[in-house]
């Protein structure tokens, strides 16, 4: 009998290793990004804002990218309809974090 027709979770084995190891990498970068910014107190002010926050939302965003390509779509249209979507919030999230590094 085939795989597929067995578990209905079979297509979504590739997409679970991606971002279980991936969101664990994450956490331990921003664990480490929060310590070392905790042991620097002399590095505060809003350019820390304006550049350490959007590197996060960067590795967020390559995250879920993965992940979006990694499910197991019905149709390459909602595939299509979900990196878009993605690309419209990181190009409105870039001209953000531009105005906020322009203040």
């Amino acid at each position: 009998m085939d795989a597929a027709a067995l578990s209905p979770f079979v297509g979504w084995e590739t997409f679970y290793v991606i971002v279980g190891s991936s969101a664990a990498a994450l956490t331990g970068l921003q664990f480490v990004v929060i310590a070392l910014g905790a042991e620097s107190r002399s590095v505060r002010g809003p350019e820390v804002q304006a550049f350490a926050t959007p590197t996060i939302v960067h590795f967020c965003e390559v995250l879920l990218v993965a992940a979006v390509l990694t499910a197991p779509w019905r149709t390459i249209a909602s595939l299509g309809l979900a990196l878009n979507l993605s690309a419209a919030a990181g190009i409105a999230y870039t001209v953000v974090s531009f105005r906020s590094s322009r203040t």
